[in-house]
């Protein structure tokens, strides 16, 4: 069995939020949102809403028992507005009715009169003005001005990218049933049972052991749901809170469009120096992160954008700085990469530029400055188990890059209005989470008198298949078959203080600590075995496929009849355990540090053909060398590494988030915003899985897979840049992504576009 969801996911039977049965007497709850992205509160006016039929109260800022304020790593983010709204969409009142049709009904009825104040929706206007969510950050290494002076080349440019909508099957949403005693179980579609706990109580003003936060699976999260989630938990719990009812609250897809923070749009210069061997000798860069209104995540995804400002490649001289950039947009969150990719995305765009300039392959460059074991990061840490030269030849050879380039070139010359683009890939990314206090996880389990296992862990399954390797962990550890397995829903009652799933750290650290859990199990059923059985102290036991062996053979003591031996002699069967990622730490003095567990390396060759006379373009494929270490389960970590292929290359090419001046979505439905279907996949996606040792810290040496290979879809956009000069060898691009069809366009035919700005060619020094 690959993925233990997959028959009820196919049959229509699994359990999300919205297909929970609905207790007597529940209401329902709408947001009244603000309908500018900057202004403050003169009047509102809900007198209207009120008395409509079914209506039964409509909650402010006033009503909060507690603290309005749901900002995790920044208090800057209010529940409900009070003075001032600070963007389009901000919640300001929440309807609650008998019925969902009411509630939204209602919404319409209530008036505001908002002042208008300035929207600034451009970071690099933010930071111009000031508007920082927190203090800039450098990380370094070496003397970067300095080491400019003694490059033979010194290339400068900017690159953009865009924002991108997480856009999960389940929308956002929220069920809050009262309980006794004041206390409140509340269904959440969350990444984070504990935050969503934490921000609870906090804005009620009672303590966390009062709210009772259950999970069963989340129909698609890519980081949307790491801290999105507690405003709607927080809303629907204010409600039952104040009227002692169930209250409900999933939004609609434009809702959910409208008022949710989405992946940092970034804009940033570089600069970067060569020797005449190619080498990278110093690079300097500077992110200006649109962080929206307030914090949520964003100072955590700047910091992971520093460490990931080198991608794959050693610059002994490097100088790192970001600006976080409060803007009048929803404030945007984390999403798959969590910074990385952006960084990454700059990083390229400077060594394509450095490539163009110097009439050499881009290819070149990359292959010149590839990390190798012992090269110490701008952040303090070393590689260690280092991979980036194994994957580049091995995609290289394994895939014929010399016989694709010749294809390339052979199509290109034969065809005057299509051209073949090809464009190669290495990633590098560390994983852990960067706060150290955030890697670590517990496990409950419990073996039950006729064998079955239950399980709970902190690691919330969204689709990532996180399920399925707890079970592996749990019927390898304890030698049982899967079917003897069930997993619980993610529970704070019985896991508390769980840090979110994300940063592809939930199966490292939920798996280690269901590991610790099971070896514990185990060594208590093996000392009853030796009892029940007479082993010898110099006898070997071990359990082995639901039986107890000694000394290599069986010992006539099967699973069932061991646990019963087991209860009777009244051991103990159940067992918590707890587990902290070892030997990782930072300094945010000296921005020094060993932040990362480990890190994950790869390389993707991308492939595109390109209509010249349309701009459309079509990719051939993506092939693929990665760092999977000793794959625990090849289907699921194959089918994660083709998903994030293909969210990568959505971003970089059609998904184009827009707002207008005003701070108003414009891409606010599936009408205006684009994501990749089954015609925009590339024709072939080939990963290979590396023979690589994996990692002491991944769970069973195998490695983290949910976010490095979303990396690989940068190479889509430079694939097509490269197919763009084939068409134009002259042309002047600007680095900004994504490159949908419109921009091929106007790139394939400049004169006819009247904003195209050249890029500075750079300059060679003496």
């Amino acid at each position: 069995m690959s993925f233990v969801d997959a028959n009820t996911h196919v049959r229509g039977e699994s359990l999300y939020l919205d297909d929970l049965p609905v207790v007597t007497g529940t209401l329902y709850a709408c947001v009244y949102s603000s309908p500018v992205a900057h202004g403050r509160i003169r009047s509102l006016d809900y007198t209207a809403a009120l008395t409509m039929p079914g209506v039964v109260r409509v909650l402010t800022a006033a009503d909060i028992t507690g603290e309005n304020q749901i900002g995790g790593i920044v208090p800057d983010e209010p529940l409900l507005a009070t003075d001032t709204v600070d963007f389009w969409g901000m919640p300001i009142a929440l309807v609650i009715a008998e019925s969902d049709e009411t509630a939204r009904a209602a919404v319409h009825a209530i008036q505001a009169e908002i002042e208008p104040l300035p929207v600034i929706t451009d970071p690099r206007e933010a930071c111009a003005q000031g508007h920082l969510i927190v203090p800039p950050r450098t990380f370094r290494l070496g003397d970067a001005e300095a080491a400019f002076g003694a490059c033979d080349f010194v290339i400068e440019g900017r690159a953009d990218s865009g924002g991108q909508e997480h856009l999960y099957l389940e929308t956002h949403g929220a069920y809050a049933i009262p309980l006794e005693n004041g206390h409140i179980k509340l269904y959440s579609s969350t990444q984070g049972p504990t935050a969503v706990q934490r921000t609870v109580a906090r804005v009620l003003g009672v303590p966390m052991h009062q709210i009772e936060v259950d999970v069963t699976r989340l129909g698609g999260g890519f980081g949307g749901k790491e801290d999105q989630a507690n405003s709607w938990a927080a809303l629907v719990s204010l409600a039952t809170h104040r009227l002692r009812r169930p209250v409900k609250y999933v939004l609609h897809r434009m809702e959910d469009l409208r008022m949710s923070g989405k992946r940092h749009p970034y804009s940033s210069d570089f600069r970067i120096g060569l020797t005449k061997d190619l080498k990278i000798q110093a690079y300097q860069v500077t992110f200006y992160q649109n962080a929206g209104a307030s914090a949520d995540l964003s100072p955590a995804v700047m910091e992971r954008t520093l460490f990931h400002a080198n991608n794959t490649y050693f610059i002994p001289n490097l100088t790192a700085t970001a600006y976080s950039c409060r803007t009048n947009l929803p404030s945007n969150t984390a999403f798959r990469g969590f910074g990385g990719p952006q960084a990454m995305f700059v990083i390229e765009s400077a060594i394509a530029k450095a490539a163009e300039a110097l009439g050499v392959a881009t290819t070149d460059i990359q292959r010149a400055n590839l990390l190798q074991e012992g090269d110490e990061f701008h952040y303090g840490q070393r590689a260690e188990g280092c991979e980036a030269l194994h994957c580049w030849t091995d995609a290289e050879e394994r895939f014929d890059l010399a016989q694709l380039r010749q294809e390339a070139d052979d199509f290109n010359a034969h065809n005057a209005l299509n051209k073949k683009g090809i464009a190669m890939m290495p990633i590098c990314f560390g994983i852990s989470f960067t706060k150290k206090w955030m890697n670590q996880a517990s496990a409950l389990v419990h073996i039950y008198t006729d064998g079955s296992v239950g399980v709970s862990t902190g690691a919330v399954e969204m689709g990532q298949g996180v399920n399925m390797k707890m079970m592996q962990v749990a019927a390898q550890c304890l030698s049982v078959g899967l079917e003897r397995i069930r997993l619980e829903t993610t529970n704070t009652t019985r896991i508390a203080n769980t840090s979110p799933s994300a940063a592809s750290a939930t199966s490292d650290l939920n798996g280690k600590a269901l590991q610790l859990a099971c070896q514990t199990l185990t060594e208590r059923l093996i000392a009853v075995a030796r009892i029940k059985l007479g082993v010898k102290e110099n006898q070997t036991v071990q359990l082995q496929d639901e039986q107890i062996w000694v000394d290599g053979q069986p010992g006539g003591l099967t699973w069932p009849q061991l646990i019963q031996e087991a209860y009777q002699q009244r051991v103990n069967l159940s067992e918590h355990a707890h587990y902290a990622t070892p030997d990782i730490h930072f300094d945010t003095t000296t921005e020094k540090g060993h932040p990362f567990a480990y890190h994950v390396y790869g390389t993707a060759i991308v492939g595109v053909t390109l209509n010249c006379l349309r701009g459309t373009y079509v990719f051939d494929y993506v092939k693929v060398s990665h760092d999977f270490g000793k794959s625990m389960n090849t289907l699921v970590d194959r089918g994660q590494a083709e998903g994030a292929i293909v969210q990568g290359i959505g971003w970089m090419t059609l998904e184009d988030l827009q707002y207008n001046a005003a701070g108003k979505l414009l891409s606010n439905a599936l009408s205006t915003y684009k994501i990749p279907d089954i015609y925009a996949v590339p024709q072939e996606i080939d990963v290979h899985f590396l023979d690589t040792p994996g990692s002491d810290y991944a769970i069973m040496r195998s490695k983290a897979v949910g976010e490095p290979p979303l990396m690989y879809g940068i190479g889509a956009y430079f694939a097509l840049r490269n197919a763009i000069r084939a068409f134009v060898p002259d042309a002047e691009l600007s680095f900004s992504a994504p490159l949908t069809p419109e921009k091929v366009l106007l790139a394939l035919y400049p004169a006819f576009n009247p904003t195209l700005v050249p890029q500075t060619a750079g300059k060679a020094s003496a």
